[in-house]
Parts: C-alpha cells; structure tokens; sequence
C-alpha cells in the first residue's frame, strides 16, 4: 500500500474525480469492474471517467484542468512539464519493455533497425514509443534525422501499415498484439535492452495536494486491481475485449507480457525518466530542458 488509507477521507473529500483513460490501459479494467466507483460512492464521491485515444491528448487534458488523475507511458509527462503542466508522478507499473515494438510487414527487406535509414515510420507524436524510435535509432548509429516519422494515431497508422503506405510502425499493445496476429507484422526490436516502458500514474499538482488522501486511495485501489489481473489473465483478457473490441485470444498475447502493478516512485524511476527528457532535448523533440524530479509529490509530506 502506499499509504494508510483508514483515515482517507479524513480531509475534505472531492464532490467529483475526473479520471482521463484509455480503452486499453488499467484504467480501463478499473471502470470495468466499478470498485473504485463504488467505494467512492460510499464517501460521496462522484467518478467521471474521461477517454482519450492516447497519452499525449490525456495530459493536456490534465493540464488544462478537464481531469485530475491518469495513466499513461513514459514520454507523455516529460513532454507535458516542458509545455508547463504542474503534474506529480503518483507511482507506476512495473516496466514492460516486450510490450512495444518497431515492426514491418512481413516480407519487408528491413531485417534490423540500421535498415530503417531512409524509411517512413509512423508513430503517435509524443508517446512511449517515440522514446522507443529514439533510442533504437540511436544505438543503431542513426539519429532521428536519418527517418521520416509519420506522426498518426495508432488507428491510421494501421491502416497506413496494412496498405503499404508506410515502411515500418512503433507500437505499444494491446495494438502491436493485433497487428502481429492479424497481419503477420514482424517485429524488428521491441524495447526490451533500449527503454524500460513504464505506466506513470499521475495526477495535477493541484489536485494531489489539495486531496492527498484521496490520491494515494486511487493507487491503492490500482494496486488491488493490478494483483486481481495478474492472478485472473483469463478474465482480464475478457475484460479487456469487451472495452476495447479486440479479440480475446489478442488480449491474451498482450497479457502475457504486460505486468500489471502500482509502485512508490523511486530516484531510480526519475531518474531514467530524466535520460528520456534529455535525449529527447537532445534529438529536438523538446523545446527546453526538463528537470523531471520537479514533478516529484509525497504524502509524506503533506
């Protein structure tokens, strides 16, 4: 647990939380089953639940003050305190880097990531698996530069992917499950020895501090939830169909290499979250440098 929660409500509890998700993320599964719902209800809370097609769109929802908590990847935050979003970093999932990938359609002739030079790759702007893109090219010998991104949502670019209008597609799951699966996409490095791919469970400065207990009552109630998937992947995967409209034997797969979970920060974690703000510095994918530890909160000290 993160933190004592027989006096959550100790404080003056919130009329209403405003959470920003995705279809495909914890979040998701947490709707689903309606417990942090229903246990809110009990301190009259009311949970409004606000979808977003990716990290990047749910942030500046966050900082433009249209919800107060959300989850998503690693690069969405760093990019979201460089355009000045007063967000804190509540904890996060365990790293899943088998999770995204760089892949190709199956007879493409790109076999490593060194044969991308030259090549269209599509990607979400700003996402997780833009930091993935960086440091593969990177440790290939290539730069950014050396690519032409194709920023789309990861509903064109599979579309883009499935007519050839594209050479090669960065993706996270439970999308990289479907395209593999569906359209035999190879994979040509996932992010496994290159990124860790964390979930960041995050809130607005605002928000956190104003409602602390009540914050650190949401992760507990992720950590519940994030031990019942781990221990039900069958019923999960059902879950997960359900929401997302994905096959179930999809879900599966992505299941499979996708650790649920909700941890304490840790000057580990901000610190590697800190290499992605500088590279991305570095590469011109920010505009300033970010000092992500400034987003640092603890209910410890409130």
């Amino acid at each position: 647990m993160l933190g004592s929660t027989a006096s959550a409500f100790a404080e003056t509890a919130p009329k209403v939380v405003n959470i920003g998700y995705q279809k495909a993320n914890i979040f998701a599964l947490l709707k689903y089953r309606g417990t942090l719902d229903a246990d809110f209800k009990k301190q009259g809370i009311e949970v409004r639940w606000v979808e977003f097609t990716a990290g990047p769109q749910m942030l500046e929802g966050l900082n433009v003050g249209s919800i107060d908590l959300a989850a998503t990847g690693d690069a969405p935050p760093v990019i979201a305190q460089a355009a000045q979003a007063d967000l804190v970093y509540l904890a996060h999932s365990p790293a899943s880097p088998k999770t995204e990938a760089i892949v190709v359609p199956e007879n493409s002739s790109v076999k490593t990531v060194a044969d991308l030079k030259g090549k269209r790759v599509a990607l979400n702007k700003g996402s997780d698996v833009n930091y993935l893109l960086v440091a593969a090219l990177e440790k290939a010998g290539l730069t950014y530069k050396d690519i032409t991104p194709v920023y789309l949502t990861p509903s064109d670019a599979r579309a883009a992917f499935q007519r050839g209008a594209i050479d090669a597609w960065a993706i996270w799951d439970p999308f990289l499950s479907e395209v593999e699966t569906n359209a035999k996409a190879r994979e040509v490095t996932n992010a496994e020895g290159l990124v860790p791919h964390y979930t960041f469970f995050l809130a607005s400065r605002k928000f956190a501090d104003t409602y602390p207990q009540t914050a650190v009552k949401l992760v507990d109630e992720l950590k519940t939830t994030s031990d019942w998937a781990n221990a039900h992947p069958d019923e999960t995967a059902d879950i997960q169909s359900k929401s997302t409209g994905l096959d179930k034997a999809i879900w599966a797969k992505a299941l499979a290499r996708m650790p649920f979970g909700a941890q304490r920060m840790t000057p580990e974690v901000f610190q590697e979250q800190q290499v992605l703000a500088d590279k991305f510095k570095k590469v011109g994918l920010l505009p300033v440098a970010v000092n992500v530890s400034s987003a640092t909160w603890s209910l410890d000290k409130k």
